[in-house]
């Protein structure tokens, strides 16, 4: 809830008054970006917490990812 209240209000609205944007239209345009970035960096960080790929060296992931191909 948290980063819901800062991705969607907070940051909007600091960049909204550091840019000088003047329309609602342009904070709103500003808040879904963030909120859509956060949300994309947040599905990225559950993919790369799973297990099966933590401690694993960029090498081996991408041997694993050729292997795979190749199958």
């Amino acid at each position: 809830m948290v980063g819901v209240v800062t991705m969607g209000v907070l940051l909007p609205i600091v960049l909204f008054l550091l840019l000088g944007l003047s329309t609602f239209s342009q904070f709103l345009t500003i808040a879904a970006s963030t909120l859509f970035t956060w949300g994309i960096a947040d599905m990225l960080t559950s993919l790369l917490s799973r297990p099966r790929l933590k401690d694993r060296s960029p090498r081996a992931l991408k041997e694993d990812w050729e292997r795979r191909s190749k199958e």
